[in-house]
């Protein structure tokens, strides 16, 4: 498995894994122009993807979907670590995101990546409303 940043090539791709998983945000390609984004390759068969956005010291995970078939494979773990160290080469000294209350198994896969809750957002979510619990773990610095 390889992981390489995203590529606008890659919209065909990407618009299948979002719509097989509808617990990932499902936006529009040209919405991750210039953000960081990577995606998990086997094959020449694009598995996953993630993307990211940086602001000051902190680094958001946007979003991160893996077709069902490939899940629990390493392709999320594989694309969480490379944006944890991007993050880490580029100064982030803190990596968050927000998941759904109810989505006990991703909670799970980011608790094992080092994440921790760390507050909640009231009815962040939409369609069903939901709230979202704020998950972060910082991140040593670059040597």
């Amino acid at each position: 498995m390889t992981i390489r940043p995203l590529d606008p090539a890659d919209a065909e791709a990407v618009e299948r894994i979002t719509r097989l998983s509808p617990e990932a945000a499902d936006w529009p390609m040209e919405s991750y122009r210039g953000l960081p984004a990577w995606v998990a390759e086997s094959d020449g068969r694009v598995l996953g993807l993630l993307v990211a956005r940086i602001a000051a010291d902190e680094m958001e995970i946007l979003n991160l979907a893996v077709e069902p078939a490939s899940r629990r494979r390493g392709a999320g773990t594989a694309l969480v670590d490379a944006a944890v160290e991007h993050g880490r080469r580029t100064g982030a000294a803190r990596v968050f995101l927000e998941v759904r209350e109810s989505n006990l198994v991703a909670q799970r896969f980011y608790e094992r990546r080092g994440f921790a809750v760390t507050g909640r957002r009231l009815r962040y979510y939409r369609q069903p409303e939901e709230d979202a619990l704020l998950m972060a773990r910082e991140v040593a610095p670059a040597p």
